[in-house]
């Protein structure tokens, strides 16, 4: 009699337990697309050792958006425009492609390249920073 009572007693334990199903992470995530603050130059840059990304955590804005273990689950993409005269920033990401082998991270870039002049205070830089949930081989197209 008293193993049937446990049993049940355990049955009804373990139906009642919380049991969180997680949703999956989407594939990437767009973290900050700022349209100045970037750098003199166009440039695409592939973070993915923890070392490389543990700079962006001194950035208020991404403090909030990247934790601790991303760094070892996620890649990072700095797609930085370079100086334009344009208002906002023109370089999207249009799709990111999952493979058996790599990550293909799709960017269209329509941004009107001008010559850096500090002192034209026209001239913005924008830049867009994008987080992937994956430590697969990244390659821009």
């Amino acid at each position: 009699m008293r193993k049937i009572i446990s049993l049940l007693a355990f049955i009804a334990l373990y139906s009642c337990s919380t049991s969180k199903a997680t949703a999956p992470l989407p594939l990437y995530e767009v973290l900050v697309t700022n349209n100045d603050g970037g750098a003199n130059i166009k440039f695409y840059e592939i973070l993915t050792e923890p070392k490389e990304i543990m700079m962006l955590l001194g950035d208020e804005t991404l403090q909030k958006k990247i934790k601790s273990q991303d760094t070892q689950k996620s890649s990072f993409i700095i797609l930085n425009s370079g100086p334009t005269k344009e208002t906002y920033n023109r370089v999207k990401v249009e799709k990111v492609v999952e493979t058996p082998t790599e990550i293909v991270v799709y960017v269209k870039d329509t941004q009107k390249p001008t010559e850096a002049d500090l002192s034209n205070e026209n001239i913005i830089y924008p830049y867009t920073i994008i987080k992937i949930n994956s430590k697969k081989p990244i390659v821009i197209k």
